[in-house]
């Protein structure tokens, strides 16, 4: 008799006495990008209390930040040389200008456009972060859960906004100096 395998096994799990090169083996174990993973984990243990949880909310400069917007920022430098980015810098500036929606000076009119990129990138970036952040979460290294509007909740909406914890075995290796 043929027995499918559990989709949602993982084929690593984090042992108790781990390291770093153990940690990168987990991750690259079971994630399709785990150079991303594990920086994002280490971004997230960086910004993380004493028990390893960090968000909803993030404060940078007086203001409240969900935390998936800090990391989505924190991780733009990466793309920055990406193709993907400079082709969507030009078609930005191409539908402003087709909407006539750019103002006559270059720096003001530059200002825009690096804006709506910065929307557009901070979208996508919800996105990946939320995808590696499932991957880290099947692995057993974050537990992710929603806190928000109206009460905390494992589903996600209503107002609601992420808030991830890094495991602690995880968290030793990543907090070890």
């Amino acid at each position: 008799m043929f027995q499918q395998a559990d989709l949602f096994e993982p084929a690593a799990r984090p042992s108790k006495s781990m390291d770093t090169p153990a940690l990168l083996a987990v991750i690259a174990a079971a994630s399709p990008r785990p150079k991303f993973s594990y920086m994002l984990l280490h971004l997230i243990a960086e910004i993380a209390d004493e028990r390893g949880s960090a968000g909803p909310n993030i404060t940078i400069d007086g203001a409240a930040v969900p935390v998936r917007d800090w990391l989505c920022d924190a991780l733009v430098p990466m793309a920055q040389r990406d193709a993907r980015r400079r082709s969507t810098v030009e078609a930005v500036r191409a539908e402003l200008d087709d909407a006539q929606a750019l103002p006559a000076d270059r720096d003001e009119a530059d200002r825009i456009i690096e804006d709506k990129v910065r929307e557009r990138v901070r979208r996508s970036g919800r996105c990946n972060v939320s995808r590696a952040v499932s991957d880290l979460c099947k692995i057993g290294l974050l537990r992710r859960h929603y806190q928000g509007f109206r009460v905390d909740h494992q589903n996600r909406g209503a107002q609601r906004e992420a808030v991830y914890t890094v495991t602690p075995e995880a968290l030793a290796v990543l907090r070890r100096r």
